[in-house]
């Protein structure tokens, strides 16, 4: 199995039900952070290995035939030019809005060491470094915004238009169905991962 679907879109812009949405057209298993949390042991030496220079995305998306979120965002580039027949996705939203997310989710807690329990350690540093290498040394919300903004300019201008698909959730079924050329379910777009979701899922970790 390769990969057909990459989406570059930060973590917070709908990636989850992105990630629902590629299922059920039939491009499962996909690729999230949650599956990152959830099979830790094998993927965060993985994955620090790719942060160190060494990626092995063969081993990192086995069994997987797309990937969406981080840490997949955060080598955008390098899975564009390894999965060359892959379809990319741009998950986005407003930037404030994203900022709001993000802020009230991933960042209080990746930046909250003192809060990590000790088993989940080195996911939370290996996260850590995935979003350094996404943000550089932004922290404060205007960095941080740019840094997003920055991001998508230059998905934008690296993929041709013809492989490249710009989703908000909120567009649902008809783009994403039209670019990947799949049938529109009769079933409503897929809508999760809200910020209480969120941290239902990061009690995952705390059982690594």
């Amino acid at each position: 199995m390769t990969l057909s679907v990459i989406s570059a879109g930060f973590g917070r812009t709908g990636t989850m039900s992105l990630k629902l949405a590629l299922e059920q057209l039939g491009f499962g298993p996909c690729h999230h952070m949650i599956e990152v949390i959830e099979n830790g042991e094998a993927q965060v030496p993985l994955w620090n290995a790719a942060l160190a220079g060494a990626p092995d995305f063969g081993a990192i998306y086995d069994g997987y035939n797309s990937a969406v979120d981080w840490p997949t965002a955060a080598f955008w580039q390098e899975t564009a030019e390894a999965y060359p027949d892959a379809k990319i996705i741009l998950s986005t939203r407003s930037p404030e809005s994203w900022y709001s997310s993000i802020s009230e989710t991933i960042l209080a807690t990746v930046w909250a060491p003192e809060t990590w329990p000790p088993q989940a350690t080195e996911w939370f540093r290996m996260v850590t470094k995935v979003l350094e290498r996404s943000f550089g040394g932004a922290k404060d919300k205007d960095s941080l915004i740019a840094a997003f903004n920055a991001h998508e300019a230059e998905v934008k201008a690296t993929i041709p238009a013809e492989r490249l698909l710009v989703h908000s959730a909120k567009d649902g079924w008809d783009p994403l169905c039209a670019f990947l050329g799949k049938p529109v379910p009769d079933t409503p777009y897929p809508r999760t991962n809200s910020k209480e979701e969120f941290f239902q899922h990061m009690t995952k970790a705390d059982d690594m």
